[in-house]
């Protein structure tokens, strides 16, 4: 997405035509997702800070929200259905089509402005609507624990407001999944790991093949010791 962003008038037309093209042809492989998907894209403004985090001499110039842009767009052109819900300390309405290509609407996201960070936005608007989910896919920095007072420090602390409107949503909808991807992980979490609950730190495009078994019936406790164990070396 970088590449093609930075690509504009200066390079030929046919490079930016070959971006598309291969972004079209990786997006086909992204599996799709059965039943109704929400994405809910974190676009504050800590999501300006580069993914790689800072690091001296190999800090990347993309940002946590262009990235962020790009998995809400292939989510949303794998899964056509699927609604998109950018959030800072408010919720955005923007207008994405499926049928557009994934960088025309991740240059859309990655455009709202910024904000302070409310994770239990889309969630609490989910709630309010009576929306029925399937799978709820937050993407975040390492900040998507912040729109809580009573943030957990310890196991026995109170959950954060997500998680109470999470409890809420499944009061609803028993069999949906909770995914959360945190580009930039830290040490805290905004909902602990169960069968309902994923986390997932950092980012490559095994995480759409992740995503799509775990909204299948859920990942195995034993799951990634297979997936090693399956590696040849």
């Amino acid at each position: 997405m970088m590449a093609h962003a930075r690509a504009g008038n200066t390079v030929p037309a046919v490079v930016r035509e070959a971006l598309e093209a291969a972004m079209e042809v990786a997006s086909a492989n992204v599996p799709a997702i059965e039943g109704q998907v929400y994405v809910c894209l974190d676009v504050s403004g800590s999501m300006e800070s580069p993914v790689t985090g800072y690091r001296p001499g190999a800090t990347s110039k993309v940002r946590c929200r262009d990235v962020g842009a790009l998995i809400a767009s292939v989510l949303l052109r794998r899964n056509p259905r699927a609604t998109v819900l950018p959030f800072n300390d408010r919720l955005h309405t923007v207008a994405l089509d499926p049928r557009d290509s994934v960088f025309t609407n991740a240059e859309r996201l990655a455009g709202l402005p910024n904000g302070g960070t409310n994770c239990s936005l889309p969630l609490a608007w989910l709630n309010a609507e009576r929306r029925h989910a399937d799978l709820v896919v937050f993407v975040s920095d390492f900040e998507s624990w912040i729109d809580s007072q009573s943030r957990p420090r310890t196991p026995w602390a109170r959950p954060t407001e997500t998680m109470r409107e999470w409890e809420a949503l499944r009061a609803r909808c028993p069999q949906a999944k909770l995914a959360c991807i945190d580009l930039t992980p830290y040490g805290t979490v905004q909902a602990p790991e169960r069968a309902d609950v994923l986390n997932v730190g950092g980012f490559s495009d095994a995480v759409f093949d992740v995503l799509a078994a775990f909204a299948q019936g859920g990942l195995a406790a034993d799951h990634w010791v297979g997936v090693i164990e399956g590696v040849a070396l």
